[in-house]
């Protein structure tokens, strides 16, 4: 699976400035999926204008919200009350729209000689009850926690689906985007860190134990199959159903030409 490594945001800007851009904001799992998109819907549209920006899943919807953005990237499904803010402010309800399917990857040190985890072992970790690596079967030294900020998308979802609700520990470093996650991990020997599976450049992605005991890498099978304990839908927002030229960059998204992007760049295709 070819691997990206991209920082926090980036910005899609066409030499013609004529046409109004779509604007996109929100997840930075998703950054740059988006900018793969809007690069070829552009190139196949000549005039057309997709700007996107990344900063998490939280403040896209937060866009959204505001109406300052046409399409909120989301790697974490909004809440309820974030769509009733949209019905109150705009009589309609947002639409949300699966454009992509990633494996949440845990990453550790290329060094450290963990191969897997159970999912009760990570939430231990990252809940501050397991410190040691040699506690989960690795080498006698203190494990260094990195994390997401809490406006992720990739942090409410880890967040959710591991530690069930239950706080961070308070020795876990937040950083701001999953390429600082990578990179920080990639430097420090007993480090651990989580993020898209597109990311993991530099890093070892460890297998998690599923539901048959058995343990899986977030690989395109396991993702489909549902193997995979961390397997997760990317997701397009809008308020109310698309239309103009925001449906049009969406019909694009999905579209055989859009879905072999999602492949490209290293997300598994959502049909």
């Amino acid at each position: 699976m070819k691997r990206f490594f991209l920082a926090l945001a980036v910005t899609v800007l066409p030499a013609l400035a004529s046409a109004q851009a779509v604007t996109v904001k929100g997840s930075d799992t998703m950054v740059i999926l988006s900018q793969r998109w809007a690069e070829n819907y552009m190139k196949a549209n000549p005039g057309k204008r997709v700007q996107v920006t990344g900063g998490g899943s939280g403040v896209g919807i937060a866009a959204l919200i505001n109406g300052t953005t046409d399409v909120a990237n989301a790697s974490r499904a909004m809440k309820e009350a974030e769509k009733a803010r949209v019905r109150d402010r705009y009589n309609v309800l947002p639409t949300e729209i699966p454009v992509a399917k990633d494996g949440l990857a845990v990453y550790v040190n290329e060094s450290n000689p963990i191969e897997q985890l159970t999912l009760d072992q990570l939430r231990k970790i990252y809940a501050g009850d397991v410190t040691n690596w040699k506690d989960v079967g690795g080498p006698d030294a203190k494990i260094v926690l990195y994390s997401r900020e809490n406006s992720s998308g990739t942090y409410v979802f880890f967040k959710d689906n591991v530690l069930k609700g239950d706080d961070f520990a308070a020795a876990a470093q937040t950083l701001p985007g999953t390429a600082a996650v990578v990179n920080a991990t990639a430097k420090e020997k007993f480090g651990i860190g989580y993020g898209g599976a597109a990311y993991a450049k530099g890093v070892k992605e460890v297998k998690l134990v599923g539901k048959d005991g058995q343990a899986y890498l977030p690989s395109a099978e396991n993702v489909a199959s549902g193997k995979y304990p961390l397997a997760r839908d990317l997701f397009v927002y809008t308020r109310g159903k698309p239309s103009g030229e925001a449906k049009a960059f969406i019909e694009f998204c999905l579209s055989p030409e859009g879905q072999a992007v999602v492949t490209t760049v290293g997300y598994f295709p959502v049909k």
